[in-house]
């Protein structure tokens, strides 16, 4: 499962970006949004879970129908669907751990298992789980239901690393961190496959971003900062959307 690419691969794979240092600072950014901008549906607005994963699942399914149907990579709209995949992974793994009544425990071991499940299907298909070989439609849904519960368990795995370990929000943050930072020391020293470490970097953003997000607006009590969910959804948006405009966004050289 290495991870490979050549020019053919790359005018075929132009709708993925290349995995840079910018492409993880934009994507734990949009995981922090996630976790704000979910928590502003479902909690501020009091609409709940299973409303607020009706909403932001709508959002989500046009967000990539558009990306799929677009004929090149458009990094606006491509971290359009990162962020609705954070948004309604936050609150369907609220709604799984928490209205379900399984815990974030076993919110976590489900979540997992469907990942597990997402990425063995895709392998069995396409012989491959390579980012460098998203160069067809099947291949890019396998993409994006990957992601999609790579997020979901992103969030619960956050939630239950602050709240079930005594952590709380800055320990767990300090945790994934650290674990992304042995992910990074493995890319550069080690044989290790880099599609492993890509997606296990990936699924550590996210709880590294909820962790964040949930650090900045849950109450002083709970050991966050209380901020407000709005002001910082707005906040993180506008860093988003300034870094995806300011920084290098381009398709090409996944490895």
């Amino acid at each position: 499962m290495d991870l490979t690419y050549d020019t053919a691969t790359a005018a075929r794979a132009g709708k993925v970006p290349a995995v840079t240092l910018g492409f993880w600072i934009i994507k734990i950014l949009a995981t922090t949004l996630g976790e704000t901008g979910g928590d502003a549906v479902t909690m501020s607005m009091d609409l709940g879970y299973l409303v607020g994963t009706a909403i932001f699942a709508i959002i989500f399914a046009v967000a990539v129908a558009a990306q799929m149907a677009a004929k090149r990579f458009h990094p606006l709209l491509y971290w359009t669907v990162i962020v609705a995949t954070t948004t309604v992974g936050t609150t369907f793994a609220d709604f799984v751990d928490r209205s379900l009544g399984i815990g974030y425990l076993g919110g976590s071991s489900l979540l997992a298992a469907l990942l597990v499940v997402s990425l063995a299907a895709w392998y069995r298909t396409m012989g491959t789980v390579s980012i460098a070989s998203i160069d067809n439609k099947v291949a890019e849904t396998f993409y994006w239901v990957t992601i999609l519960f790579s997020q979901t368990l992103g969030t619960a795995l956050g939630d239950w690393m602050a709240d079930s370990t005594g952590l709380g929000y800055g320990g767990g943050a300090l945790v994934f961190a650290a674990g992304i930072a042995i992910v990074a020391a493995a890319y550069l020293w080690t044989r290790v496959s880099h599609t492993l470490l890509f997606w296990i970097a990936f699924v550590l953003t996210r709880p590294l971003g909820a962790t964040v997000g949930d650090f900045l607006d849950k109450p002083i009590d709970h050991g966050g900062l209380a901020l407000s969910r709005y002001t910082a959804s707005i906040a993180l948006a506008v860093a988003i959307a300034a870094l995806v405009l300011i920084l290098p966004q381009r398709a090409g050289d996944h490895a």
